[in-house]
């Protein structure tokens, strides 16, 4: 698909890199002209993807993920040469959905990013026997989860674990299962992305009171499981 891809990278050299072959793709790569002020650029831009470095001029990444996310549910893709697990960490619990090591194999990049826009763009709902889950209304269409008076809204990535999830509801579901739906091939997944993306769906569903729903099975995998009453 063609696509606009906001890079916010300081580095002249990875942008050109980036840029020259992500054209080869159809991709329109474009960066923010002052990165004291990127928004303004996101806004008037409209990007369907965004990569971001972390150590940029005046504001680090984490500030800009947090500034996009409150505005959009855009496809984040952090682009760092930090390789301390707490980065990695901190970009996924504030909504990026993936998290690639510099220096970085190109192709690696760029599946990533073709793989990301199908699951966002291309992907057309499937209808599911399950609508209500433990009292709890899921909206695919919406990323909404309601339960009385509560509701939460999960991304695509936290949305598309819980579909696979409940489509094997009370049946164990491996992590290399999860990791080749979600992210095509699993030889582009880093392990720790997944757990994080599981981690945060549980805690989201925890705050409309749907607890211990989503069990860890050591060794083999995840269930999504029915409670009685």
């Amino acid at each position: 698909m063609n696509a606009q891809i906001l890079l916010i990278e300081d580095d002249q050299l990875i942008y050109e890199m980036i840029k020259e072959r992500f054209i080869q793709w159809s991709f329109n790569v474009i960066r923010p002209d002052d990165f004291q002020k990127v928004m303004p650029d996101f806004i008037e831009q409209k990007p369907q993807l965004v990569i971001i470095d972390i150590q940029l001029p005046s504001y680090d990444g984490f500030h800009w993920c947090r500034e996009i996310r409150h505005i959009s549910k855009v496809p984040i893709i952090f682009l760092s040469s930090r390789d301390h697990p707490m980065d990695m960490i901190m970009a996924m619990q504030m909504g990026a959905d993936d998290f690639v090591q510099k220096p970085f194999n190109m192709d690696v990049l760029l599946a990533k990013v073709q793989a990301l826009l199908r699951r966002t763009y291309d992907y057309r709902e499937e209808k599911l026997d399950i609508s209500n889950w433990n009292g709890a209304i899921i909206d695919f269409a919406k990323s909404e989860v309601k339960k009385q008076d509560r509701s939460i809204e999960l991304t695509k990535n936290e949305l598309f674990i819980l579909r696979i999830l409940l489509k094997s509801v009370d049946t164990i579901v491996s992590r290399d299962e999860l990791m080749r739906q979600l992210w095509d091939d699993e030889r582009f997944v880093n392990d720790n992305t997944l757990s994080v993306n599981v981690n945060r769906l549980r805690l989201k569903l925890e705050e409309i009171g749907l607890q211990e729903v989503i069990l860890t099975k050591k060794g083999l995998g995840y269930m999504a499981i029915t409670k009685e009453g």
